[in-house]
């Protein structure tokens, strides 16, 4: 299950991936310290690279989560039906809850740090995002 770990916090990033590995959830894992450069990756791979799960930070310098889901919105008919984008924050802000259902892209806000649980809900929706038809 391919998967893109996007956070400007190493230890963050460090520490998503090892939940995800021990439990077996995800190979490969892509990570990017920048919106930016997760952006100019997923734009260039479009047609030969779409993540299953993308585990998106919101509080970033430069571009924060919102601005790239945002920058997304030109290629969600590309990501739509393939991919699942988790917000993954510390915040406990019900705005924030609120502001991500505007993204038909955002399956859920998981509140950091990710847990095993929260890895099972995420493999479970992409298992049934890819034995669906079509």
């Amino acid at each position: 299950m391919l998967t893109y770990l996007i956070d400007d916090d190493p230890v963050s990033l460090f520490l998503a991936e090892q939940v995800l590995r021990q439990a077996g959830v995800a190979s490969p894992i892509r990570q990017f310290a920048t919106a930016e450069a997760a952006l100019q990756f997923l734009s260039s791979h479009l047609t030969t690279e779409v993540p299953h799960v993308i585990l998106l930070d919101l509080n970033m310098p430069a571009m924060n989560g919102w601005e790239f889901l945002e920058a997304l919105r030109p290629h969600a008919a590309a990501l739509v039906g393939h991919c699942h984008i988790y917000i993954l924050t510390s915040s406990l802000s019900l705005s924030d809850t609120a502001r991500a259902k505007d993204f038909a892209l955002v399956s859920d806000v998981i509140h950091k740090p990710l847990s095993e649980d929260g890895v099972q809900g995420i493999r479970h929706a992409a298992e049934q995002l890819h034995s669906s038809p079509g």
